[in-house]
C-alpha cells in the first residue's frame, strides 16, 4: 500500500503539468514585468469574465509605481539596514524556533512510541498516516483561527502548549515501564503535539 500511497502524490503534479499551459498568465505579471497592458486586460477577462476591470488595472499600476520607487536590497544591505533590524530579528527567531521546536523528533520517534504502545505491526503505518492527517487538518483549522486571534496569539499559545506536551511526554516515556496505560497516554500526547504545531507555528 505504501508504494501506491507515495506514488499518488504524482497524480496532482501530472494534472498540473497537463492543465498549466491552458491557464492565463498572471495579470500583474503581464503588466508589471512585461509591460503589456493589452495582454493584462485579456488575462483579466479570461479570469473574471467580461466587464469593466479598470479599477483592478489601476491597482496593479499603483503596485508597479510602488515597486519602481522601492530600492532592491542585497542580503548584506538588509542586515545592515537599521530600519529592518527588528523585522529581521523576529524572522530569525520564528524560523529558528520552528526548526528547534521538536517536530522532527516527534516524527522520528513516533513509530517507536506506537510500537511500544503494543499496536499491531500492520496498524502502525495507518496510525502514522493519522499523525500526518492530523497536522493537515490542524493547519486548515489554523487558517480559520488566524483571522480571529491573530498570528502572535497563535504563535505564543502554540509554543506554550507544545512545551507543555513535550514535558508531559518526557514524563510518560520515563514511566512507561511502570504503568501499562502510559504508552497510550504518550500516543495521545503525540497527536496533541501535532495539533498544537499545526495551529501555532
Amino acid at each position: 500500500l505504501w508504494p501506491w500511497l507515495l506514488a499518488s502524490s504524482g497524480l496532482p503534479a501530472l494534472v498540473q503539468l497537463v492543465t498549466l499551459p491552458f491557464f492565463p498568465d498572471s495579470p500583474s505579471y503581464l503588466l508589471i514585468q512585461k509591460g503589456n497592458e493589452e495582454a493584462c486586460r485579456k488575462a483579466i477577462r479570461k479570469l473574471w469574465g467580461e466587464g469593466d476591470h479598470q479599477a483592478e488595472i489601476d491597482d496593479i499600476m499603483k503596485e508597479k509605481g510602488a515597486m519602481a520607487s522601492t530600492k532592491t536590497l542585497r542580503v548584506l544591505e538588509v542586515i545592515k539596514e537599521r530600519s529592518l533590524r527588528w523585522q529581521l530579528y523576529i524572522l530569525m527567531t520564528v524560523m529558528t524556533t520552528l526548526q528547534l521546536c521538536g517536530i522532527n523528533a516527534i516524527y522520528f520517534y513516533s513509530f517507536e512510541v506506537f510500537h511500544t504502545a503494543k499496536f499491531e505491526e500492520y496498524l502502525i503505518p495507518y496510525v502514522s498516516l493519522g499523525v500526518g492527517l492530523c497536522e493537515c487538518l490542524s493547519s486548515i483549522l489554523c487558517s480559520t483561527l488566524i483571522d480571529r486571534f491573530g498570528r502572535k496569539v497563535l504563535l505564543w499559545s502554540g509554543y506554550m502548549l507544545m512545551c507543555s506536551v513535550l514535558a508531559l511526554l518526557t514524563v510518560t516515556l520515563s514511566l512507561q515501564h511502570r504503568f501499562f496505560w502510559m504508552h497510550y497516554f504518550s500516543v495521545i500526547l503525540i497527536f496533541l503535539f501535532i495539533v498544537f504545531y499545526g495551529i501555532g507555528p
